[in-house]
């Protein structure tokens, strides 16, 4: 029963970047699985990254070569480095961990 805060969302121009942050109410050391969700007004919540057992790693299509997911175990804390933010980037961003899930933080990308 971990707990999920992320933070660092906000509202940025097209081109910039931002790192999101979610920390855990315990040790991470043991969860293999966690990652990065996000859901737009309108849309299904998408899978836009995750790790597994610290080391696999995936990506959505439409971040790929922009985010970067990573995870510090000393620090109970997961990751994700946005850069070359678009406007299509906006959404609510959740961590996830097992079946736990974090209250969101809104990005919003617009010039």
């Amino acid at each position: 029963q971990v707990q999920l805060v992320e933070s660092g969302g906000g509202l940025v121009q097209p081109g910039g970047s931002l790192r999101l942050s979610c920390a855990a109410s315990e040790t991470i050391f043991s969860i293999n699985y966690m990652g990065w969700y996000r859901q737009a007004p309108g849309k299904e919540r998408e899978l836009v990254a995750e790790i597994l057992s610290g080391a696999i790693i995936h990506y959505a299509d439409s971040v790929k070569g922009r985010f970067t997911i990573s995870r510090d175990n000393a620090k109970n804390t997961l990751y994700l480095q946005m850069n070359s933010l678009k406007p299509e980037d906006t959404a609510v961003y959740y961590c996830h961990a097992l079946s736990v899930w974090g209250q969101g933080t809104q990005v919003t990308v617009s010039s």
